[in-house]
């Protein structure tokens, strides 16, 4: 997979690492020169683009015409909004995601400007205050339908109150489809008489709802 990543920060350095640890092709433009002098010391100079990325000439110059992806994470709002706009409209990339750093500035991304994934520091972190979502025992595997789904695993707590229970006595979350508990090595596929047990890996489909219900069934 081929992606180039719009700011070389912290946030985009970091996920050029781990895209080519799984062996992506990555670029990174960055156009401020502490910055690049940084990036230069982390990663080859072929994985570098210097220049705005909201630039259709740089964008270009990094391979946007053969990019399977496009990250805009910067530092501002603006840029990564024209960014995306850009990649998905004037190049037709089939996935765009951009970090929102304003909160209030949430609205804006969205398919209308190119967004197809945004994603908001400020809310995961409210939600995860507020709704108690604990990232120890769920993640998120993939996103679906831009983002409004999600194919999630959770493990079940072994003093959880539905531990010993079948599934079919659990009150499951609306839009929420259970695809495979993982127990020891042994993959079981779940049915209404199937038992929950304590430590048990649940993989299931389910919307942003349904992980936080899902969340508070399984690990309470």
């Amino acid at each position: 997979m081929k992606v180039i990543i719009i700011g070389g920060g912290q946030v985009g350095s970091y996920i050029a690492k781990l895209l080519m640890e799984n062996k992506c092709e990555v670029k990174v433009v960055e156009r401020r020169e502490m910055v690049l002098n940084k990036l230069a010391s982390e990663f080859p100079s072929e994985h570098i683009v210097m220049g705005n990325g909201t630039d259709a000439s740089i964008l270009e110059q990094a391979g946007i015409n053969s990019a399977d992806a496009v990250v805009a994470v910067t530092g501002q709002d603006e840029v990564n909004l024209v960014a995306s706009t850009i990649a998905k409209y004037e190049y037709g990339i089939s996935r765009v995601i951009a970090r929102v750093n304003n909160p209030k500035n949430e609205w804006l991304f969205d398919m209308n400007m190119g967004v197809d994934v945004k994603v908001n520091q400020a809310n995961l972190l409210a939600r995860i205050v507020v709704d108690e979502i604990d990232l120890t025992n769920m993640f998120t595997l993939m996103k679906l339908n831009q983002g409004k789904h999600s194919i999630i695993q959770v493990k079940v707590a072994k003093n959880s109150a539905s531990a010993g229970k079948t599934i079919k006595e659990l009150s499951i979350p609306a839009q929420t489809i259970l695809i495979a508990i993982f127990r020891n090595h042994e993959v079981i596929v779940p049915y209404g008489d199937t038992k929950i047990l304590g430590d048990d890996s649940i993989m299931a489909l389910t919307d942003d709802s349904g992980q936080v219900e899902l969340n508070k069934l399984l690990f309470k």
